[in-house]
């Protein structure tokens, strides 16, 4: 095992089989395709302990049968993700070991190899070993990871101890989901209180500079820490909207344990629309735009969030993701530059034609992921507000756009009038309202969103290895093409059929 490569990542004391078990599932909770894993230890020490907690944390099945490979020397788990558990102890020779379809198995899945001290080769390829130690009645277990590993399982033991901290030692941990970001969520369930939604975010550091010295997510304006979420949260609470309540906070470490607002959105079982849900989403957000929202709000002690400005330089930076990453994939080329050029330009004459549109607190992905729908609720608290830490000061109608051109799913050209109605209706139930105002800014909003889109559907697929959000740029394309019919949006429209441009609904 090379010493440059590999490094302790933790030394722990468990005290007894319960906490071998949570220590299993939780590194199951960190654990990757192509994951070579060596439990190392004597007869006796717990190898097998773990290795079964590991695989019923991988597949989330506390029942998992999970038998003793030592005499069949190797057994398959099929699931989300192939898995193999080997035990080495009557191989006889190392080059046995190779024959147990181990490196086949690492091209889709996981392997977990016990007493891989019979072949010595594999502490040169694995990932992570674990080595458990008997010391009375407690085990001793020192894990050590290569470079590339340490850290995600530093992150998910780091997580466990975040959790002991709050007074939540023994809590069962279960993947609840992650985002197109670098956030995940689990769900923290312990007898002693209701479920609850860790947060984990870990900050991100800035990227290379691209314009101004600055990189992309500063000009951009993303949430690099928890800190964002957290004053967010704290204000929309205040103003009397839904929000998680935090239950406790570890801001350094980027971790939140938060309030579970529940599992139902604004769509149905099947996964469509539901339009009363939609059309009282719309509704909230005029009640949301009478608020005047505090610019600086206090997160804890000398802690403060400057609520950032949604500047022109940070919307123009957006729809460059569309001359950057989605033009090559449909062209087959870089945009020219003299192309990239033309596409800023119209921009800021569009953006130039809503300089005094109405502006407030913007969410930025107000849409069906983000929006817990709470039936048994009443009033504000029937609609539940997650995944704001983005939030920005912006053109109000942003959110609207948001929501009635969700690019999760598909909104008819009727459903979107009705949504963008009732959030009218409100408005003007509430005051003096501009309705044409709002509907020029409405299109050129939705234009800037959906073209920033595009571009981060191919750069998830292309840079992040996240293909799955390419089924949805069909509908972002349509939603795209229903904007460029506007008026408002007339210079990049000319652009775009200058270049040969063409949507569905939008032909040259």
């Amino acid at each position: 095992m090379s010493a440059i490569e590999f490094s302790t990542i933790a030394d722990l004391i468990l005290d007894g089989e319960e906490a071998t078990n949570r220590l299993g599932a939780d590194l199951a909770r960190a654990a990757k395709i192509g994951d070579l894993i060596l439990l190392d230890g004597d007869l006796g020490a717990g190898k097998s302990t773990l290795a079964r907690a590991f695989l019923r944390g991988l597949y989330v099945d506390p029942e998992l049968e999970v038998p003793s490979p030592t005499y069949t020397l190797v057994q398959h788990y099929e699931g989300p993700v192939l898995a193999l558990h080997t035990d080495l102890y009557r191989t006889k020779s190392a080059s046995e070991s190779d024959e147990l379809g181990m490196h086949e198995a690492l091209e889709t899945g996981i392997v977990l190899v016990e007493w891989p001290e019979r072949a010595p080769h594999l502490f040169d390829q694995a990932i992570l070993t674990v080595r458990l130690t008997d010391i009375g009645d407690k085990r001793r277990v020192t894990i050590s990871a290569n470079q590339s590993a340490a850290p995600r399982y530093t992150r998910t033991l780091a997580i466990r101890e975040f959790l002991i901290r709050q007074g939540y030692p023994n809590a069962a941990r279960k993947m609840l989901s992650g985002d197109a970001s670098t956030r995940s969520y689990e769900t923290i369930h312990d007898s002693k209180s209701a479920p609850l939604i860790l947060m984990n975010a870990p900050k991100t550091p800035d990227g290379p500079p691209i314009r101004d010295g600055l990189p992309y997510s500063r000009i951009a304006h993303l949430a690099e820490s928890v800190t964002p979420f957290v004053a967010i949260d704290t204000a929309l609470l205040d103003a009397g909207f839904c929000a998680p309540k935090i239950h406790a906070q570890g801001v350094d470490q980027g971790l939140l344990l938060i309030e579970d607002l529940g599992r139902d959105t604004i769509l149905d079982d099947q996964g469509k629309p539901v339009p009363e849900r939609y059309q009282a989403s719309g509704a909230l957000l005029a009640d949301f735009h009478q608020v005047k929202w505090p610019k600086s709000i206090s997160v804890a002690e000398g802690i403060s969030h400057e609520v950032p400005a949604y500047s022109r330089h940070a919307l123009l930076i957006e729809t460059e993701l569309f001359t950057d990453w989605y033009w090559p994939e449909l062209r087959g080329n870089n945009a020219p530059e003299n192309a990239k050029a033309e596409w800023l330009e119209a921009w800021n004459a569009v953006l130039d034609s809503i300089v005094h549109t109405e502006r407030s607190l913007v969410l930025r992905d107000y849409h069906s992921p983000n929006i817990i729908w709470r039936d048994d609720k009443t009033g504000t608290d029937k609609i539940g507000l997650i995944d704001f830490q983005d939030a920005v000061f912006g053109p109000s109608a942003y959110d609207v756009a948001s929501l009635a051109r969700d690019a999760r799913v598909d909104i008819s050209t009727e459903l979107e009038a009705s949504i963008v109605d009732a959030y009218c209706a409100r408005r003007i139930e509430l005051g003096v309202f501009d309705r044409a105002g709002f509907d020029a800014a409405f299109a050129i909003m939705a234009a800037q969103r959906n073209a920033k889109i595009l571009g981060i559907f191919h750069r998830l697929n292309r840079r992040d290895g996240k293909p799955v959000y390419l089924k949805h740029l069909p509908r972002v394309e349509e939603y795209f093409a229903r904007s460029l019919t506007e008026p408002s949006m007339a210079p990049v429209a000319d652009m775009l059929k200058r270049h040969g441009f063409s949507f569905p609904g939008w032909n040259v």
